[in-house]
């Protein structure tokens, strides 16, 4: 039994689970963080694609997806890959996506994921972690289009960035020579600075030293939680596997593990996981790897060079909570990547990494208290856990201690 009079339990160890904690602790709460694994981070926030994109959060759901999708569906290496489950959250949430699938809401989504892109990009800053201990670069962003169409429609879309510039194939590969070999399959692309590439997972570790730091963190407790006892209004324990964890405040930041937790105590959490892959090679000398983070648009492949290796995140898997490796897709990403920067790292010694993110239905993140007045949310951050990491974590903070929040929260605060 852990307890104190002012202590909160943050459920989760991933990059969300490590900056709520460490903005609680500088709120003035004592913080008790319980994690499944033997190691921080090492979830979702494990291997993922290693880009901040803080402008770069346009939803999933958007008007004419619906359609993209049927065609993706018979695409052998296509973005996205659907296996129906006997489970109706999944057609829940699938309609949930559907009615978010307008041009409407996802231009109403995107305005509130800047404001939340430019909040998280300033605390990030603030917490001025040594950039060397996980390899951050602000490398500047590079999305390229390979359809006329498409690229068309992304530089008549308004823009905040004083730095985004539009370019044509050739000049794309002239900022960017990793691009050699595609320039010519090029419509054009948009370079947007001020955004950057670190490694997730040792951006957790190094966090999780400084929490160990901190005079009111409590440690971390390896245990997975299992049922949120909740009475009379209010969460009193977690059963684990290891026994029973008490406090004061609890705050589910365990991925997708928080929607069966959240249902344990009676909250139904409109969270599905998008099984994404990435692909991790080593760049050795002579190799012509990528110093801009790139984003194929059509593709939907990114490209981040993270210290001296090249890392390349792809796809959209909904086949449940099967975090598996699925060889075909591998093998597909693998020919993909090889076909678009043949040279940029040795192909010969890709590691293989798949992982669940957590996502709403309108791809916007979910914070702030539910029903049970000492339990709280911080989930549902998508493929963009690390860009809003440290944005939702100041802003739980900011809700938890009564003060106002730097901007409207609207469909980011928890209505259920």
């Amino acid at each position: 039994m852990r307890h104190s009079a002012h202590q909160v339990v943050v459920i989760g160890g991933g990059v969300v689970g490590l900056t709520t904690a460490w903005w609680l602790l500088e709120a003035g709460f004592r913080v008790t963080l319980l994690e499944r694994s033997h190691e921080v981070g090492g979830g979702a926030s494990y291997r993922n694609g290693g880009q901040l994109s803080y402008r770069y959060v346009a939803p999933l759901a958007d008007a004419g997806v619906p359609f993209k999708a049927l065609r993706w569906l018979w695409q052998e290496a296509g973005p996205l890959r659907f296996r129906p489950e006997a489970d109706l959250r999944q057609w829940r949430w699938l309609g949930a996506f559907l009615a978010n699938c307008s041009g409407a809401r996802n231009r109403r989504t995107t305005a509130k994921l800047l404001e939340l892109g430019e909040h998280s990009r300033r605390m990030m800053a603030q917490l001025d972690l040594p950039p060397a201990e996980f390899g951050w670069r602000d490398a500047g962003k590079l999305v390229v289009y390979r359809s006329p169409a498409q690229f068309r429609a992304a530089i008549a879309k308004p823009s905040i960035d004083a730095d985004r510039r539009v370019l044509s194939g050739a000049e794309a590969a002239q900022l960017e020579p990793a691009l050699a070999e595609l320039a010519p399959q090029l419509a054009g692309a948009i370079f947007n600075g001020g955004e950057a590439v670190a490694d997730c997972h040792a951006f957790c570790l190094a966090l999780e030293r400084r929490l160990h730091a901190h005079p009111r963190f409590d440690g971390i407790v390896h245990a997975t939680a299992k049922y949120l006892f909740a009475e009379n209004g209010r969460i009193s324990a977690i059963e684990t596997d290891n026994g029973w964890v008490t406090g004061e405040h609890f705050v589910l930041a365990a991925g997708i593990q928080s929607r069966d937790l959240a249902a344990t105590a009676g909250i139904d959490l409109p969270l599905y996981p998008l099984k994404g892959y990435s692909l991790t090679a080593p760049i050795g000398t002579g190799h012509a790897a990528p110093q801009i983070s790139v984003t194929d648009f059509e593709r939907k492949t990114l490209y981040a060079r993270i210290g001296d290796q090249l890392r390349v995140a792809a796809m959209v898997d909904m086949v449940g909570e099967d975090a598996s490796l699925d060889e075909r897709r591998v093998a597909g990403l693998t020919r993909l990547v090889r076909a678009t920067m043949p040279h940029a790292a040795d192909y010969s010694r890709i590691e293989a990494w798949a992982g669940l993110r957590p996502a709403t239905p309108n791809s916007a993140p979910l914070l702030g208290p539910t029903a049970h007045g000492n339990l709280w949310l911080n989930v549902g951050h998508g493929p963009l856990g690390f860009t809003f990491a440290a944005g939702t974590a100041a802003l739980l903070a900011s809700l938890m201690t009564g003060q106002p929040t730097p901007f409207a929260l609207d469909f980011l605060a928890w209505r259920g």
